[in-house]
């Protein structure tokens, strides 16, 4: 447990901008427990400190402003969080171009560590990737 909150307390300091408070660190906790994108209502489920909706909500948007957690939206319409683990980091800033893949019989959210490069046409920016995968996982099989 001790090793956790030195780990966490690691990637605040190098990757967040802004104050350090518990419910910052209740959050951090519950993703990095989690080894997996949890969303919202997920994350209120595992979070010890108590903390409000909208305060859940601030934080994990801080955090992805900050590059330590990143956000897709899956095909249920949720969006998941995840910690950043192996998001590229380019000329552009912190992005990530890794697929998600969300288990339909347990609700498993997990990144896929295989990163894509999609060719754009001359001219074109990327700005935004979001690629969703649903199917069952190998213990749900």
């Amino acid at each position: 447990m001790q090793h956790n909150r030195i780990y966490l307390l690691r990637l605040c300091r190098i990757k967040m901008k802004r104050r350090q408070t518990e419910s910052k660190m209740g959050i951090l906790n519950a993703l990095k427990k989690a080894n997996s994108a949890l969303s919202h209502d997920m994350l209120e489920t595992l979070i010890d400190t108590p903390i409000d909706r909208a305060t859940i909500y601030r934080v994990l948007n801080s955090f992805c402003e900050d590059g330590l957690v990143h956000k897709t939206l899956g095909d249920d319409g949720k969006q998941y969080f995840a910690l950043c683990g192996h998001c590229a980091e380019n000329e552009h800033g912190h992005n990530h171009t890794h697929f998600h893949f969300r288990c339909l019989n347990c609700g498993k959210v997990e990144c896929l560590k295989s990163d894509v490069h999609i060719p754009l046409p001359t001219g074109y920016t990327f700005e935004n990737f979001n690629g969703f995968i649903t199917g069952r996982c190998s213990i749900c099989i």
